[in-house]
């Protein structure tokens, strides 16, 4: 499976899928709502919701799908990223609801060798996600700093850290 590029690998105009997509619970929103101390009764009140809002019903926080989004290009864009320099903009297009399913696709809008280091460049991206249906509902243009291949070779490959597997012993297998 691969797990993000390095720079020599982006080219201007790719675009990448991302899969699987992801459907959003009740459960997912309510948890990211707690854990980020987010509390407005638009995501978290189905009768305040129901009743007062122009959806009719509880919306997903929009920062939920912005981190969905994110997580499914990592293993696309930015899974051997060195560092996430900036997230450009952001917008929120249209309103995602619980049970909608999330789709993502990054394209590749510009790349640039690093101005202070041989060993890596920086790469321009742009993911938008989709429901179910189609519709838009989340785009984000970000800037990614990724390794060269020389940079990977010189830290000892893509996993230096993985640990080496042990041969099962004689000993062992009885």
């Amino acid at each position: 499976m691969q797990f993000g590029r390095t720079y020599e690998e982006f080219e201007v105009g790719a675009v990448y899928k991302h899969w699987p997509g992801k459907t959003v619970t009740e459960y997912d929103d309510h948890l990211f709502c707690l854990l980020t101390m987010n509390h407005h009764p638009l995501h978290m009140d189905a009768n305040y919701a129901e009743r007062t809002t122009d959806f009719g019903r509880n919306v997903v926080v929009g920062n939920y799908v912005y981190s969905l989004l994110l997580g499914m290009s990592v293993p696309d864009v930015s899974g051997k990223a060195i560092a996430n320099l900036e997230v450009e903009s952001l917008r929120h297009v249209a309103p995602t609801f619980h049970g909608d399913t999330i789709y993502g696709e990054t394209t590749v809008l510009d790349k640039t060798p690093s101005r202070s280091k041989d060993d890596r460049g920086i790469v321009y991206v742009e993911t938008k996600g989709y429901k179910q249906d189609g519709t838009l509902v989340c785009v984000f243009r970000r800037k990614v700093m990724v390794p060269t291949e020389t940079y990977i070779k010189e830290r000892g490959g893509e996993q230096p850290g993985r640990p080496e597997l042990n041969a099962p012993s004689e000993k062992t297998e009885k």
